[in-house]
């Protein structure tokens, strides 16, 4: 285990997914208990080298974390379902992830291209245009955020996104995973991807300044064609920013993500922190990081 790792993973419903070197875990609170649930993970990029290359490596795990992200979703709705075959299928799950790009194109990219359209005229400065489309898709992205808020089952699922934050938190401060400890650390933390997609939009004002002021259309299909390299340099701005001490620069670059957490995580109950501090120690115990490892691909109620 000498190269280090970063922890992670996401909120789904009534629980958290947390994901390690080897596997991921789903812990969901039910009424009659904690459900677990272990999958042993090889990522894309151990499979084909190739895909961990520096610029690669950002759409790589953006598409990985999309499809492990939905999964989990599915697992956590499964449980709070009454029919026996609640989880998504391969056709669903493709299907889901095809709708969330295409409204992720349809309200971050396309929609301020149109807007853009009414201003661009009075804008002499390709810079400056730019940097307005930017504030157009972090205003979009803002209203998106503060109108799902209001959900209730979003308000619970941001409570759970708080419970994963403060367990990673507490984790990599070398403290034991106790709920006394993770509840005394913050809500917010640098690898977020919170952070990542406004880090997505600065990064788009700059690469995008080099291509001048194009038509509606060409605009659309000239931000899904640089997505990639996007995608690509945020994930290694964000990876710098999730060190130790990164640069001073970075950390400027990463302060309006960190803000924007105040907004998609609240504070977790203890119960709620329970849940995550499961998920995180299953995995470690897969990675032999604090206990001998446990085997096996399986769900079960932790009471």
């Amino acid at each position: 285990m000498s190269q280090r790792f970063s922890y992670g993973g996401q909120a789904v419903i009534e629980g958290v997914m947390m994901r390690g070197r080897h596997s991921l875990a789903i812990a969901v609170r039910r009424s009659d208990g904690v459900v677990l649930h272990e999958e042993n993970l090889t990522p894309w990029a151990q499979r084909y080298p190739i895909l961990g290359w520096p610029l690669v490596r950002g759409s790589v795990a953006l598409i990985e974390a999309m499809v492990m992200g939905v999964r989990s979703l599915s697992f956590s709705a499964g449980q709070f379902a009454e029919e026996e075959e609640a989880e998504l299928t391969t056709k669903d799950m493709v299907f889901t992830i095809g709708f969330a790009f295409l409204l992720t194109v349809g309200l971050f990219i396309a929609l301020p291209a149109y807007v853009l359209r009414f201003v661009q005229a009075g804008i002499k400065s390709n810079v400056l245009l730019n940097i307005v489309e930017g504030l157009i898709k972090i205003g979009f992205f803002l209203l998106y955020i503060i109108g799902i808020s209001f959900m209730e089952d979003i308000r619970r699922v941001f409570e759970y996104h708080g419970a994963e934050h403060k367990t990673i938190n507490c984790y990599e401060a070398g403290e034991p995973l106790m709920v006394e400890n993770v509840a005394r650390y913050t809500t917010v933390h640098r690898r977020c991807g919170t952070n990542f997609m406004l880090i997505v939009f600065f990064t788009s004002v700059f690469v995008f300044s080099f291509f001048g002021r194009p038509p509606f259309l060409q605009r659309v299909l000239l931000h899904l064609a640089l997505l990639p390299l996007v995608a690509g340099l945020s994930y290694e701005l964000v990876r710098l920013a999730g060190r130790p001490n990164p640069p001073f620069w970075v950390e400027i670059l990463a302060a309006p993500g960190l803000l924007l957490q105040k907004l998609t995580t609240r504070e977790p109950d203890s119960c709620q922190i329970e849940v995550a501090i499961e998920a995180l120690q299953t995995v470690l115990r897969k990675d032999k990081t604090m206990i001998p490892a446990i085997g096996g691909t399986q769900s079960h109620t932790v009471h």
